[in-house]
């Protein structure tokens, strides 16, 4: 597979509807969250566009089935949706949420549920912190990740990331 160009957060930019009261007031824009992949087996993290429609690196191709069981000897991955927000002091992670996704590329069959992709989506622009869904190692994968993308906004961001990032050494 290719090495794409890297992609950072997507940063907020001025409110879209400033000055203007009419349409759209009060709606959200989907130009601060930004998919991070984890893949456990890895133990790396990668943001990956895509990922916005279904269409990231590891769903492509694949076809995700309903049922869990369905997918035999699967590679797990989360899915995990980082919203960006600005305080007094800068730029945080605002919102942070994890789905699973499991995937077997031999068989070319996944699971995922669309349903929880979506809502958690939502979730993380609402600046919600789902974390506790994933295991200590993924966790400690996703806090890395974060860290090492801007120290800065990790450390401005809520005691509730960092408390449910905490993982006892892995």
């Amino acid at each position: 597979m290719e090495q794409k160009k890297k992609v950072g957060f997507n940063i907020i930019k001025n409110d879209p509807t400033d000055g203007h009261k009419g349409f759209g007031k009060g709606s959200l824009s989907l130009e601060n969250v930004s998919p991070v992949i984890i893949d456990v087996e890895d133990n790396s993290a990668h943001i990956d566009i895509g990922a916005m429609h279904a269409r990231s690196a590891v769903e492509k191709g694949i076809k995700f089935l309903k049922e869990k069981d369905e997918v035999p000897d699967a590679k797990l991955y989360w899915l995990v949706w980082v919203t960006i927000d600005r305080n007094e002091e800068g730029p945080y992670y605002a919102g942070v949420t994890a789905c699973e996704m499991t995937v077997n590329r031999e068989i070319r069959r996944g699971y995922k549920s669309l349903p929880e992709h979506v809502n958690r989506m939502d979730k993380s622009l609402k600046r919600h912190i789902i974390v506790d869904v994933m295991d200590d190692r993924s966790k400690g994968i996703l806090k890395d990740f974060l860290i090492s993308h801007n120290a800065e906004m990790w450390e401005r961001s809520t005691d509730e990331l960092k408390n449910g990032l905490n993982v006892t050494e892995m």
